[in-house]
């Protein structure tokens, strides 16, 4: 053991943590996860078809097509990267998150593809689709009643196991270089350059974690752009009334029914500061939308997707009442067949009670008259 450190006793301590197995293996870990973005390609801008002389134009960024096939394989590239380089993932220890579903995925592909142990905390109530594609990729999961109860689960798990929890809810906004480096803002603006508007008006974004329009809105500022961020919250979330009053203490009693987005809680990585709008969306409005989206690209999405697509649509409304011309950007969060039991169940939807009827007429109201109905 190597002695450079004075304590005050006059004796020298230094614990070496540089063993070169583990250095062996972390150099490895880490050039598997940047190689698997090397081999990603780029995601696509997706047209959604609007009326030629209204001369607006809304695009949906489709993240389904990543290889663990959502938005959150970014995050979960971000965060194993980000948890790596601070020594914290360490080899034959389990990988533990807190997560209701797309993140959980994405992290079990990563956590398979280094060859640690990965096990994912959530809602007893996420799709049955979810849960496939974790044990899938080699993942373990760990239910809880109450989705509140996530949070001191994972970090009870990791204490227990010696492994470490990925806490997205607290590293998604930090782990993400907003400047640049081909995150997903980067690569938005970057897509829109030949676009008779290549900087947009608005870009809409949901938020679970909060990371992603943390990135948007901070990469935003930082380029001097124009461009006007919106979050678009669901039922049973606090990130709109938060913002909203300015209570980082707020929370509901209810975990929310569109997966992946919504929090009982302000969670650490929601910025409120760094955005310039809030939209709260009935969850019946979220799945009126994303069928919309079925109708008008022949593409089924979750019902995040939904979410954001409502509160464009509602933005495009406002921009043509106005006179205004430009673009709108949304989120393809990830693919609908994760949810054909839920958001393109008409049974789901009598047991939840919801009516999606009066959304899927101003839908159909605004595409055909441009109007939005009061």
């Amino acid at each position: 053991m190597s002695t450079d450190r004075q304590t005050g006793t006059g004796a020298t301590l230094d614990v070496d943590h540089s063993d070169a197995a583990y250095r062996t293996w972390l150099k490895e870990a880490v050039r598997k996860v940047q190689a698997d973005a090397n081999r990603s390609a780029d995601t696509h801008l997706l047209l959604f078809p609007l009326p030629e002389d209204w001369g607006i134009d809304l695009y949906l960024k489709d993240e389904s097509t990543h290889p663990t096939g959502s938005l959150k394989h970014r995050l979960a590239r971000s965060l194993f990267l980000y948890g790596l380089c601070n020594g914290w993932i360490r080899p034959d220890r389990p990988v533990i998150e807190a997560s209701s579903g797309s993140t959980a995925v994405s992290e079990a592909y990563f956590a398979k593809l280094i060859g640690v142990p990965f096990v994912a905390v959530m809602p007893r109530t996420t799709s049955t689709e979810k849960i496939r594609l974790i044990e899938f990729h080699g993942g373990r999961c760990h239910f809880v009643d109450d989705s509140r109860r996530m949070y001191e689960e994972s970090a009870r798990l990791a204490a227990r196991t010696g492994g470490h929890y990925m806490d997205q809810f607290t590293y998604a906004e930090r782990a993400t270089d907003w400047r640049g480096n081909n995150n997903i803002a980067e690569s938005i603006f970057r897509q829109l350059r030949l676009e008779r508007y290549p900087e947009p008006s608005w870009i809409v974004a949901t938020a679970g974690t909060g990371g992603t329009s943390a990135t948007l809105a901070r990469y935003v500022h930082y380029m001097q752009y124009d461009t006007r961020v919106c979050v678009a919250d669901p039922d049973n979330s606090c990130f709109f009334e938060g913002w909203t009053t300015g209570d980082p203490d707020v929370s509901c009693d209810r975990g929310s029914r569109i997966e992946g987005i919504g929090r009982p809680r302000m969670e650490p990585s929601f910025v409120p500061g760094a955005i310039d709008r809030m939209m709260k969306v009935p969850d019946a409005a979220s799945v009126a939308a994303v069928r919309a989206l079925e109708r008008a690209v022949g593409r089924k999405a979750g019902g995040s997707t939904g979410t954001g697509l409502w509160s464009a649509l509602k933005i495009v409304a406002e921009m043509v009442a106005a006179g205004e011309r430009g673009s709108v950007v949304t989120l393809l969060c990830d693919p609908g067949d994760r949810y054909l039991d839920k958001y393109y169940s008409d049974a789901w939807l009598a047991e939840q009670g919801l009516d999606i009827e009066p959304y899927t007429a101003a839908i159909e109201s605004l595409l055909r008259t441009g109007t939005w109905p009061h």
